[in-house]
């Protein structure tokens, strides 16, 4: 189904809203289909493009803007952590340590279609299930088993770190880092950065 993308218009820009939890090939495929029904609306306005709702790597973002640009020439916008996370005054990477900070709690797992957002650090006592999502400044722990989409240091955090029960997902995130992980992690495993790397202890 093509419902991971949602365009709406904006008094100054024309938005797309992106599932956080679609896979690319998933959004490429969408995008070829609703590229034409804009390309349509361009003929008429000027507005700028941006894309928010999910971060993207750098090869990731050049790829979407030449899809886009084969069949509109508009400029496109991605949005960086700094304006999914809703902090605006924070525009460049910083370090801060992630040993005592603001913490949220969270008692009760992390349902489907969920989202947690805090710029310290977040605490779930219990689960984060497959379409949840936690997005910190700082740490995130789980006491459970995290099934869904983490993404700790979302402010460009390096020394922020990712710990759980055990981890069951695709990937994780540390500040603009992502690593793929292809099987289950057991053992209360530590997601830290070292040598601009994601490495799990």
């Amino acid at each position: 189904m093509l419902n991971n993308i949602k365009i709406s218009q904006k008094p100054d820009e024309i938005v797309l809203n992106i599932n956080i939890i679609a896979e690319m090939n998933e959004i490429i495929e969408e995008l070829q289909v609703k590229l034409p029904k804009l390309k349509e609306f361009y003929k008429n306005s000027k507005l700028p493009m941006r894309i928010t709702g999910k971060l993207f790597s750098e090869t990731e973002i050049e790829a979407l803007r030449d899809l886009i640009h084969q069949e509109i020439q508009v400029v496109v916008k991605f949005d960086d952590v700094s304006d999914l996370l809703g902090l605006h005054a924070i525009k460049k990477t910083f370090e801060s340590n992630t040993e005592i900070s603001e913490t949220k709690y969270i008692i009760g797992s992390i349902r489907s279609g969920q989202k947690e957002e805090y710029p310290g650090s977040i605490v779930v006592c219990g689960d984060v299930n497959a379409g949840g999502e936690i997005v910190a400044g700082g740490n995130v722990v789980i006491v459970g088993v995290l099934r869904g989409v983490a993404h700790a240091g979302a402010n460009g955090n390096m020394l922020a770190m990712i710990c759980a029960n055990s981890i069951d997902v695709t990937q994780i995130r540390i500040g603009n880092l992502v690593k793929e992980l292809e099987e289950k992690v057991d053992k209360n495993p530590v997601a830290t950065v070292s040598g601009n790397k994601i490495i799990i202890e």
